[in-house]
């Protein structure tokens, strides 16, 4: 099993100095990856349902760094760390203009990159940006992921699609991953699952979300739907990455409060071992925990109450 974990975008811990201090703590401690997240203007009246909260309500307060200047920033702080867009909003960007930076950050991070990608869900940001239709963010998000994999992998590169089209360019210095960095399909959706089998080299879930938990048994039928899909794509299922998005980590709170059922990842260093394996034997490599808080010596803290689980269980 591999670990990542969440890099805040906003409060008192979006510092660079607390940023730096939480990546190179995490990359000291063995950690795998480190997750970014993706806003750009919040405004300020929002009638869309958030999907990861119960209320649909977005708890947020307006402020976010920009995710791929921050990706920059972080790979200039590390070493070891894979840069995981978590995830990026494929829309929000031009196509074009987001495959130079990610190939430029991949070579400048020495090929750590991850793409992890989005359709989005706040319809008045996509308004504010003056991106594609929102109600066709999903078509638009699939012919971009196609643009990106073109220009990282065509020179010169040419493109027609339906949204988007350009003709014989070159996009260089090429990521330094080949044949490009790899493309992880955030959501548990039907729709989700089939952008994983056509385009993606991997899954990468919001298994903490109480909106729609995704539990081991849950998880189970999505992960036997996706190798159905895949290989009907005629790709190897095997080669996937799944990466799942697990709750804040907090042992000490070992009750679910809706359900009164032992949250997961949670009581003594056995049981979070012993769920760490159940996720494993189905097939996930990765687990990304959320040691996010408002103080930097507590998520430090927490970081560190749970390194005794990540020495005894890290596989490459």
């Amino acid at each position: 099993m591999r670990y990542g974990f969440y890099l805040p975008t906003r409060g008192q811990t979006a510092t660079p100095e607390a940023l730096e201090s939480l990546v190179q703590h995490g990359e000291a401690l063995g950690f795998s990856s480190v997750m970014i997240a993706d806003h750009i203007v919040f405004p300020v009246a929002i009638n869309s349902k958030y999907p990861y909260t119960v209320s649909g309500a977005f708890p947020g307060q307006g402020d976010a760094l920009e995710q791929l200047a921050l990706m920059a920033f972080i790979a200039g702080k590390t070493r070891t760390l894979r840069l995981v867009t978590s995830v990026m909003i494929v829309p929000h960007r031009n196509p074009v203009v987001t495959a130079k930076m990610l190939a430029t950050i991949d070579v400048l991070s020495k090929g750590r990159v991850t793409v992890g990608v989005g359709v989005g869900w706040l319809r008045e940001e996509f308004q504010a940006l003056g991106a594609p239709d929102f109600d066709r963010r999903g078509s638009v998000s699939d012919e971009y992921i196609r643009i990106m994999k073109t220009l990282w992998t065509e020179c010169p590169a040419s493109f027609a699609g339906r949204f988007y089209h350009f003709d014989a360019v070159r996009c260089l210095p090429p990521p330094v991953q080949k044949p490009h960095p790899p493309i992880w399909v955030g959501g548990h959706s039907q729709v989700a699952l089939r952008r994983v089998a056509r385009l993606g080299d991997g899954w990468h879930p919001v298994g903490a979300n109480p909106a729609v938990p995704l539990r081991p048994s849950e998880l189970a039928v999505s992960l036997e739907e996706l190798r159905r899909l895949t290989e009907a794509e005629g790709r190897d299922p095997s080669r996937l990455t799944i990466s799942y998005k697990a709750p804040v980590y907090d042992p000490t709170q070992t009750l679910d409060a809706r359900t009164g059922e032992r949250r997961p990842f949670s009581g003594s260093t056995g049981d979070v071992e012993g769920d760490i394996a159940a996720f494993a034997k189905l097939g996930v490599s990765e687990i990304v925990f959320d040691f996010r808080s408002e103080r930097l010596d507590e998520s430090l803290e927490r970081m560190e109450r749970f390194a005794p689980v990540l020495r005894t269980t890290a596989r490459d």
